[in-house]
């Protein structure tokens, strides 16, 4: 009987390669997805991505003038009462010498009204003896009415003229309290001509230059304190009640990839929004967040305003930092 015919040695070599690539694409496609899938996060971790922000501070000039004095360099720290510029206070300068003038003028007037003021109170104190006398020798019989009514007249001459000069004191007086208040609001248009740094804080806007007219209310630098800055990132509804006041916190930002600054939770938001749209993960856009505010100290001036940081929150004080931390996609 004839034996069966085996099959050719080369289509069994092809259904072998056949078997080895289904094998290699398995393994290839298990391995691609390993790499591909999101990390995840160690227990007791979360994590929140935002842009780094400062407390800036807006200064204004509070009175108007054209600037003689400009001292602002942009990125140049300053302290509190630092000048920042100067404005022409001529203007000023003269108002303050007529208010002066006009100050000594009131007070030697007061001197001078007070010194007939004195006078005629004595004219009417020896007005008012005579009037008496005379009044008591009319009862007697001894002074003719004459002489009682031109004393009557002489006393109420004397005392109408005491009631005029107390008058013009008083009136002097308050002319002089007027004047003393525009003396010292010209002192204070005048102090306020030296714009100064309010606080610590880093130059980062100059806004005016030499020679150009600031008024009242006109913004003429900005400050941010760079010692001192925050980050907010943005927490799913589901997970805040993990997170308390105090939490300490560690960021990363694209400039230092290897170096991580320490933070704390310093806030949390009361209610819940829509994810802002700055926000990396589109699917995340849609969910109910909580803003979650992180204080950093930066001493060495390695973070800026605006920079985008990733930020890990260890909720759980008892869970160790771990070795690498990465940024779930």
């Amino acid at each position: 009987m004839p034996g069966k015919e085996r099959p050719p040695l080369t289509l069994s070599i092809a259904w072998w390669w056949t078997a080895v690539a289904i094998v290699a694409l398995a393994l290839a496609s298990y391995i691609l997805f390993r790499v591909s899938s999101p990390p995840t996060l160690p227990e007791g971790i979360l994590y929140g991505s935002g842009h780094i922000e400062g407390t800036e501070i807006r200064v204004s000039a509070e009175t108007g003038g054209r600037v003689i004095d400009n001292r602002m360099v942009e990125g140049q720290p300053v302290q509190a009462g630092d000048l920042l510029v100067r404005l022409d206070d001529r203007e000023l300068r003269i108002r303050q010498a007529l208010t002066e003038a006009e100050l000594t003028a009131i007070r030697q007037g007061i001197e001078a009204q007070q010194a007939q003021l004195d006078v005629w109170r004595h004219h009417a104190g020896t007005a008012a003896s005579d009037y008496d006398r005379f009044l008591k020798l009319r009862q007697t019989g001894t002074a003719t009415p004459q002489q009682l009514a031109s004393a009557e007249d002489r006393l109420k001459e004397t005392q109408g003229q005491v009631r005029f000069l107390q008058a013009q004191l008083a009136e002097s007086d308050a002319r002089l309290q007027a004047a003393r208040q525009s003396l010292r609001l010209l002192k204070l248009q005048l102090d306020k001509t030296d714009i100064r740094a309010p606080v610590d804080g880093t130059l980062i806007i100059k806004a005016i230059e030499a020679g150009e007219l600031a008024s009242p209310g006109t913004a003429i630098a900005m400050l941010v304190d760079l010692m001192h800055l925050r980050l907010k990132v943005y927490i799913p509804e589901r997970l805040i009640g993990r997170v308390q006041l105090g939490n300490e916190a560690r960021v990363r930002i694209n400039a230092f990839p290897e170096r991580f600054f320490e933070a704390r939770v310093s806030a949390v938001d009361q209610r819940a929004q829509f994810t802002p749209r700055d926000v990396h993960l589109p699917e995340e856009r849609a969910r109910m967040v909580f803003g979650v505010e992180l204080s950093l100290d930066n001493p060495e001036g390695f973070l800026k305003p605006g920079m985008p940081a990733d930020a890990w929150i260890r909720w759980s004080p008892q869970q160790p930092w771990p070795q690498q931390l990465e940024v779930p996609r």
